[in-house]
């Protein structure tokens, strides 16, 4: 199985990873304080922009279940975050992936 990422992403993830790149929450202000970006929570979902060829169990490759394009919602601390291009990309296990946004 061929592994499907997008155009703008040069990454092909292994196994039964994919890439997702967080969606950007809207700057929020509480009580006329400014909230700094070291101070705001990571968002908890994003768009997953490449996906693995999947894994092999008891000799058999089991595809993946997510594909490119899919709104995820994923773990909080899970993954492994990369900058690419100045962008900022997760790269995280399929297992890790909480549930897909319909």
């Amino acid at each position: 199985m061929a592994t499907k990422s997008a155009a703008s992403v040069k990454l092909s993830p292994l196994s039964d990873r994919v890439v997702v790149k967080a969606t950007e929450e809207s700057e929020q202000m509480r009580g006329g304080l400014y909230i700094p970006d070291t101070a705001k929570e990571k968002p908890q979902q994003g768009e997953i922009v490449a996906v693995g060829p999947g894994k092999y169990e008891d000799g058999k490759l089991v595809p993946m279940t997510v594909k490119v394009g899919d709104k995820v919602l994923y773990g909080k601390y899970s993954g492994t975050e990369i900058t690419l291009d100045n962008e900022q990309f997760l790269i995280l296990r399929e297992s890790d992936v909480l549930a897909v946004v319909a």
